[in-house]
């Protein structure tokens, strides 16, 4: 793609400025303590809350990775935006109230005093190393190929960039640099993919608007608008060209009322580098409003980051890999000056992500490995000191790490599948200690030890299962297996069972509710349509 003078311009002055702000911030104002690096000093309004979570949550495995599914499979990856958003409603509501109730700093917290030590331990090996070993390196590599594709040049040299941009905000300033550039960054993001998305609409129509843009899609390509897919819906893989299965990817309405729920629940409920925004809200209501707002925007994302990948399909892109379906529509249909500011956003996506993920493993292995296991009494000057040296390190190994993945077609749902070992396992275990008060810390032992083992062993004899299907039957049976041993057990301690959400919790307010239920009304409307 050729850049122009105008595009090179606007995007290395956005890159100068966030990296200029992010060394600012940290520099005006000293974090001596652990609560100021990893939680602000829970000085967030809920717009910030809102903003924060979609510039963490929209990356490079959204605009590059969910742009690539829409090119393969269509509109219906999109469950995955609108799924989240009737998620963000669930957590408001069930799941935020008892960690704010209990001043929760990381999750792994939580578990150790609603079981104990050797439960919080296994949960913080297996977030460290999904954030490093499958989250922060697939963005590196996702992010880098895009630029690599935009800008032509070298794919390492692209990775690089990105990690030394994403340092900027992510390891000095703990917690509130990270946040207070994200604002600044979802506004760029949010400008840019809808720039992009308009134009490529709008050239598909040869200059008639975005509305007949869409109805050429509608008319062309009808079938990529299918949310809902059944057992004999395929789609081709254009690396192989092979014939796959698309029911395999999106199992039918298990969207809506299976394996879906585990992905999004375990992702936006428990997740460290997402509710760790929430739990630096200033107030409980505070951290509701930005989670309703994070949900509406959920709704409008699919325009950004899927339908790209639709109007790429249509104008049969040429294309190697379905990941570069995005940086085809940029280097084609975004004009000049615009193409500056829509490669801004993605950047902009992609280092907001890596430097909150970084921040949440430095969070996570500082809070529950370093000062639980190496050195229990650190000053709290020193736990700021090994934060910053984890989120250091987290960016070198992803960085290392990124090469593993050239080889893999739909990055995006290699993120699903591999973080899907491990979240139902997780997941089981934070829904019974949140509404159980029964569960037993043996039973969320066992089931600590089973949940990857288990998994592998569904995914080896039947390699046919949709592995969101594979997800949800793995849920229910670590939920019955908790069940079982929680009643041949002992009874949790009073203490313990303190811990666990009380109805007079769930109480929200009117505006809540309202918008809650205009929410979820939008949700309806589109599977209704779409169907």
């Amino acid at each position: 793609m050729t850049l122009t003078t105008l595009d090179l311009v606007i995007f290395i002055s956005y890159i100068i400025a966030m990296m200029s702000i992010g060394l600012l911030m940290a520099r005006s104002k000293k974090t001596e303590n652990s609560e100021d690096y990893f939680l602000a000093g829970k000085e967030f309004p809920w717009w910030a809350v809102g903003g924060s979570l979609i510039a963490s949550n929209i990356s490079a495995e959204q605009m590059i990775g969910m742009a690539g599914s829409g090119f393969v499979i269509g509109m219906a990856i999109s469950s995955y935006e609108l799924m989240a958003a009737a998620t963000l409603l669930v957590v408001a509501k069930f799941f935020l109230p008892a960690f704010v109730k209990n001043k929760i700093t990381t999750m792994p917290q939580f578990v150790e005093r609603r079981f104990d030590g050797r439960v919080r331990t296994g949960l913080a090996v297996f977030w460290v190393m999904l954030f490093v070993f499958v989250n922060i390196t697939s963005l590196f590599y996702l992010g880098g190929l895009a630029i690599s594709k935009i800008m032509d040049v070298p794919l390492t040299f692209s990775i690089i960039g990105l990690a030394i941009y994403s340092a900027s905000f992510s390891i000095f300033g703990g917690l509130r640099v990270v946040v207070w550039t994200d604002v600044i960054q979802v506004i760029v993001l949010v400008f840019g993919g809808t720039m992009a998305s308009y134009m490529a609409l709008n050239a598909l129509s040869g200059g008639e608007g975005v509305m007949a843009g869409m109805e050429e899609l509608f008319r062309r390509a009808p079938e990529k608008f299918n949310m809902i897919f059944d057992k004999d819906d395929t789609y081709v893989d254009i690396q192989t060209g092979k014939t796959e299965s698309s029911y395999a990817l999106l199992p039918g309405i298990a969207v809506l009322i299976g394996g879906m729920w585990i992905a999004n629940l375990y992702y936006w409920g428990i997740n460290q580098y997402i509710i760790q925004r929430a739990l630096a809200a200033k107030s409980i209501q505070e951290a509701q409003k930005g989670l309703v707002f994070a949900a509406f925007i959920k709704v409008f994302m699919p325009f950004i980051v899927v339908l790209p990948g639709i109007v790429a399909f249509v104008m049969q892109a040429d294309i190697q890999k379905a990941d570069e379906a995005y940086p085809w529509i940029l280097s084609n249909y975004v004009t000049s000056g615009f193409r500056g500011v829509a490669l801004a956003a993605l950047v902009a996506a992609i280092g907001s992500s890596i430097s909150s993920m970084a921040n949440s493993a430095s969070t996570i292995y500082t809070l529950d490995i370093h000062r639980v296991l190496i050195r229990k009494n650190v000053s709290e000057k020193s736990l700021v000191k090994i934060g910053q040296i984890t989120a250091a390190a987290t960016l070198v190994i992803g960085v290392l790490m990124t090469p593993l993945l050239e080889n893999f077609g739909q990055v995006f749902q290699f993120i699903q599948e591999y973080t899907g070992f491990v979240s139902p396992g997780i997941l089981c275990i934070f829904m019974f200690g949140l509404f159980w008060k029964r569960t037993t810390t043996n039973a969320a032992l066992v089931v600590l030890t089973i949940s990857i083992p288990l998994s592998l062993a569904l995914k080896f004899f039947f390699p046919e299962w949709a592995f969101l299907n594979r997800m949800g039957f793995c849920f229910l049976v670590l939920s019955l297996i908790m069940i079982v041993i929680s009643y041949m057990g002992p009874a949790p301690s009073a203490q313990q069972k303190e811990l666990a959400a009380d109805p007079a919790d769930y109480k929200t307010t009117n505006s809540f509710n309202i918008l809650s239920i205009i929410l979820l009304s939008i949700l309806a409307a589109i599977y209704a349509i779409l169907w």
